[in-house]
């Protein structure tokens, strides 16, 4: 005779739902509210839009004196300024820009307009790491902001399966990115692909493009093991390379964001990259971590080296997160890099800030959220620790055309 208690457990285990099931839809659920907070965030249309920046703003983006942009507004040159209460004037960022073409217009102008030109080839700066919470989208978004808020021509590519950069320029990836839209859509194996210029995509950001990304770049994780049993078929490796190098022209820097994992995506960002920037923590446990993937990367990238792939970067260079100067551990830590690793950590530290974290919860970042946002001490010292970071590396890539360092 049948055990009944075992019978009853059966029975009520084969009416509960699966873990594939609950788990499809706990993140049904979940992205279904995270569409419907964005539509309340950004309605009616749920497009971001990028504030206007005060006149002192302004000014100190494109390099001149406040009382300069006021004579040009008073004698009607160039975009005129929409005038708020009290006589605050603020501009666009495309009206910024218009004044930088301006400016460079005459015999004796300045370069206000930082496009490369001649020999100056386009940068492709890969952020890299193995772990999660290193800072690693935060650092790309802003670095590609910072960038087309100065005027350069960026194009911002998101590598990551997880698309937290494409979620923070606007879109959603699981409703606003379809088959066939992301970088994956350039370098796939088969007769699908297709150009990079067709997946571009403008972004709120006058000069910041996007190349989205969702769930389907974990494809070419699982079609190029397949692909390489085959010896006569084009190297992975070069597929991310020759996808960016068809739209190389229309821009100055690309800002690649890859996976937290040393894929194929990785690796072939690794090796279309002109520059690398590993973000880090800097704690022990993530230093551990840095160090496997150095290790690790060290391997992989020699092997492809020896395969024909071309590594030949501008820089490498540490960029210390979430740093908190009080924090006695951490400041051993940074001294610790520096002792091993001297000028390939950045001087400047990104530091940990509340106005960072506060300007992600509506996925924002600091570039996009006004002053008037948070408390003066708070959003200067964010600023003036993100302004560091940005222009110590904008300084690298000066350096690397041959320019001047700004």
């Amino acid at each position: 005779m049948p055990d009944q208690p075992q019978e009853q457990a059966r029975a009520a285990a084969s009416d509960r739902p699966s873990i594939t099931r609950i788990i499809a839809e706990d993140g049904g659920a979940l992205s279904n509210e995270l569409n419907a907070l964005r539509r309340t965030l950004f309605p009616p249309a749920s497009h971001k839009l990028l504030r206007s920046f005060s006149s002192g703003e302004a000014a100190k983006l494109i390099g001149v004196a406040d009382g300069y942009l006021r004579q040009l507004s008073l004698a009607s040159k160039g975009p005129q300024p929409e005038i708020g209460p009290g006589g605050r004037r603020s501009y666009t960022l495309a009206q910024i820009n218009e004044l930088r073409q301006l400016l460079d217009d005459g015999p004796k102008a300045k370069r206000y307009v930082p496009h490369r030109s001649g020999d100056e080839h386009c940068q492709v700066l890969a952020v890299v790491n193995f772990k999660g919470g290193s800072g690693k989208t935060t650092t790309a978004a802003h670095l590609a902001q910072y960038l087309a808020l100065r005027g350069y021509r960026v194009l911002a590519v998101d590598l990551d399966p997880q698309a937290s950069l494409t979620a923070l320029h606007g879109y959603q990836p699981e409703f606003d990115v379809g088959p066939n839209q992301t970088l994956y859509a350039a370098i796939r194996h088969d007769d699908e692909q297709k150009p990079l210029s067709e997946v571009v995509r403008k972004t709120y950001f006058p000069g910041l493009d996007l190349v989205p990304g969702n769930l389907e770049l974990m494809e070419f994780e699982h079609d190029t093991p397949r692909v390489l049993a085959d010896r006569n078929a084009e190297p992975f490796f070069g597929r991310i390379a020759t996808a960016l190098g068809s739209v190389a022209d229309d821009y100055d820097v690309m800002i690649l964001d890859c996976p937290p994992q040393l894929g194929f995506l990785t690796l072939g960002a690794l090796c279309a990259a002109t520059a690398m920037l590993v973000t880090v923590h800097p704690q022990m446990l993530d230093v551990m971590s840095m160090c496997q993937f150095l290790l690790m990367a060290s391997d992989l990238l020699g092997v492809v080296q020896e395969a024909g792939a071309d590594l030949d970067y501008d820089f490498l260079r540490y960029v210390v997160t979430r740093y908190e100067p009080s924090d006695a551990p951490q400041t051993q830590m940074v001294g610790f890099m520096r002792s091993l690793f001297r000028e390939r950590v950045l001087t400047h530290l990104m530091l940990k800030s509340t106005a960072v974290s506060d300007a992600g919860l509506s996925k924002q970042t600091l570039y996009e959220i006004g002053r008037e946002s948070f408390t003066r001490a708070t959003y200067d010292r964010a600023i003036e620790a993100l302004d560091g970071v940005n222009g110590e590396i904008e300084g690298l890539m000066h350096r690397a055309w041959g320019r001047v360092a700004a």
